[in-house]
């Protein structure tokens, strides 16, 4: 006997039309900001909405950082930043990847600023100032040991030497950096970028400062500052991956069974034939779903063999390849009472399975970044 169908997600619709769904706990996040802003003390706590709110809709993660009071938001693209500014009126807006992303007369436009990550960044940014016949806030990136974007060792010495020359017309509202290894517990670089920052920063001494990440909120309380940068932690991601996770889960994932097929023992199940049924003593078939999802989902091809999903808590693992629009999943631990139908959702992401345990049963995937990220528009999304 098949057991009724447990729907994890409110819905006004007929489940079979919408194929995989992804859910948004709105509620959750609102509680992570409110942990990473007790965390933070007297700094304030920013929200990092680049890729679309790590892919989780950043037009309706926003709203809600709003109502917490959220005055502080990052994004990796100038046409990222673009596209919230209406909902970010009096909030103030940075751009992480800088000027190139974007034409520097429309950051001044829509008052939106680029941080600036070279010295070549300071004199497009001072010239424009020159040109526009105004003082322009100026946000420094400083490059304590990423080696990625901002200014380095050699472009800092100039800097601090010449920084009246340097930052003629511009008024420097915050400097910054970022953490490299605070999600590794007591890594030799927190400390080491903690100096070198401190070492800069009392060049700006009546400059706000911004060091920590999600990680680094808990790495470095001593190195808070006044802003803090959350992205990962607030939708859920653990920022401490050699403890238990302190955040609440935001994102769950489900999909469908389409079809449930018996498969005599020999048979293989899939593209190439990868997988061939072996089934235990006495045993001459196994039962297989295929569910409405694949790697066009962002459902790495890399889990073939290796994932699993979940009904009512028990594992299902992957038979076969993971193909573009469709998995293809064990259900040989499911009692006989308990066997789904099609129509049935199975877990992806949720109570038996996190991102990070997806990451690691994923060839060559390391991050829990990588599969939030990696979500498809296929799936509906649905925010509670």
């Amino acid at each position: 006997m098949s057991l009724p169908v447990q729907i994890p997600f409110p819905l006004n619709v007929p489940v079979a039309a919408l194929g995989a769904v992804l859910c948004i706990d709105l509620e959750a996040l609102r509680q992570n900001y409110r942990i990473l802003q007790v965390r933070s003390k007297d700094a304030a706590l920013s929200g990092v909405l680049k890729a679309d709110s790590y892919g989780l809709g950043a037009a309706q993660i926003a709203p809600v950082l709003i109502e917490e009071g959220c005055r502080h938001f990052f994004f990796a693209h100038a046409a990222e930043a673009a596209a919230l500014r209406p909902l970010l009126t009096d909030r103030a807006c940075y751009v992480l990847n800088g000027l190139l992303t974007g034409e520097p007369e429309e950051f001044v436009e829509a008052g939106i600023h680029p941080v600036l990550n070279s010295l070549h960044d300071l004199r497009v940014w001072q010239d424009l100032a020159r040109k526009m016949e105004r003082v322009l806030p100026a946000v420094l990136h400083f490059d304590t040991g990423m080696n990625r974007l901002g200014l380095g060792t050699y472009e800092t010495e100039i800097l601090l030497r010449e920084r009246e020359t340097r930052l003629q017309g511009l008024d420097v509202c915050l400097i910054m950096s970022h953490f490299s290894c605070a999600d590794e517990e007591a890594h030799s670089e927190t400390p080491r970028q903690i100096k070198r920052f401190e070492f800069i920063k009392d060049f700006f001494p009546n400059t706000p400062a911004s060091l920590c990440n999600s990680a680094g909120i808990f790495a470095a309380p001593d190195a808070l500052y006044q802003i803090t940068r959350s992205g990962m932690a607030l939708y859920g991601l653990n920022p401490t991956p050699s403890r238990q996770n302190p955040m609440h889960p935001v994102v769950s994932l489900h999909t469908p069974i389409l079809t449930i097929q018996t498969v005599p023992r020999g048979e293989p199940i899939g593209y190439g034939a990868s997988y061939t049924v072996q089934t235990a003593p006495g045993q001459e078939h196994e039962r297989v779903a295929t569910v409405n999802l694949g790697y066009a989902d962002g459902f790495f091809r890399s889990l073939s063999g290796g994932g699993k999903l979940f009904w009512n808590g028990i594992a299902c693992p992957i038979r076969g390849r993971v193909s573009m629009d469709l998995v293809t999943v064990s259900l040989a631990q499911v009692p006989e009472d308990q066997i789904p139908h099609p129509g049935a959702y199975l877990e992806v992401i949720g109570p038996s399975q996190t991102p990070a345990d997806l990451a690691k049963d994923s060839v060559g995937l390391q991050s829990d970044y990588e599969v939030l990220t990696s979500l498809g528009p296929r799936l509906k999304r649905v925010y509670i």
